[in-house]
């Protein structure tokens, strides 16, 4: 999966970065190593290096939220 900037993502039980409870979280900057994020419930942004999001993604304790989603919930 390609990284892009405002790409949204639910928050499952199994990621255990989320500290704050946020129920999403959306990708504010992408950069060679790092992915910069907000969480829906918290007003400060957080960094993971590139591999790490792909694992929490890979796990399956991410999961993107599609446009079409978005629009009906």
């Amino acid at each position: 999966m390609s990284l892009k900037k405002n790409m949204e993502f639910k928050i499952k039980d199994g990621f255990s970065p989320n500290i704050c409870f946020s129920e999403s979280l959306k990708i504010i900057d992408v950069t060679d190593g790092s992915i910069i994020i907000q969480m829906n419930k918290s007003n400060r942004r957080g960094v993971f290096p590139s591999d790490h999001f792909y694992y929490w993604l890979n796990k399956g304790a991410l999961v993107e939220i599609k446009d079409h989603q978005k629009r009906i919930s």
